[in-house]
């Protein structure tokens, strides 16, 4: 064994649960806790000598995540009538997106926005195209 290898087992017991991609919820929440701290230190200082520490930590969590957390999926309908309800309008305020057959079509489901509708919604609503996707 190599030097280099002998003084990495000398300390690998120790930093072992750092360094590991984690395999069940504790570990995750760990390292997760930790990299928050890692944020609080070095915040955007890409010279910071924990750095490369926090960018290893966040792959490690991103290795778990793409493992075992199912990534979210959009309800575009569900958040046009959550937008609809918070703004306090009705089907016939969105004339411009389409007739009120068109709104009730996409408001049941039965019918999908399109490109142009998505772009006129989130500018209505001030929002990222992609709450409609």
């Amino acid at each position: 064994m190599n030097t280099q290898l002998k003084e990495i087992a000398k300390v690998w017991p120790e930093i072992q649960p750092i360094f590991s991609v984690p395999h069940n919820k504790n570990d995750y929440n760990r390292l997760v806790n930790l990299l928050d701290k890692l944020v609080d230190e070095v915040g955007n200082n890409e010279t910071h000598y924990l750095a490369s520490l926090m960018e290893t930590i966040g792959s490690l969590i991103e290795t778990y995540e793409s493992q075992y957390i199912n990534k979210i999926e959009g309800n575009p309908i569900g958040a046009l009538k959550a937008l609809m309800a918070d703004h306090d309008m009705k089907q016939s305020d969105l004339s411009e997106i389409g007739s009120q057959g068109v709104i009730s079509e996409i408001l049941s489901g039965k019918r999908q926005l399109n490109v142009r509708q998505i772009k006129m919604l989130s500018e209505l609503f001030n929002v990222s195209p992609a709450v409609f996707v």
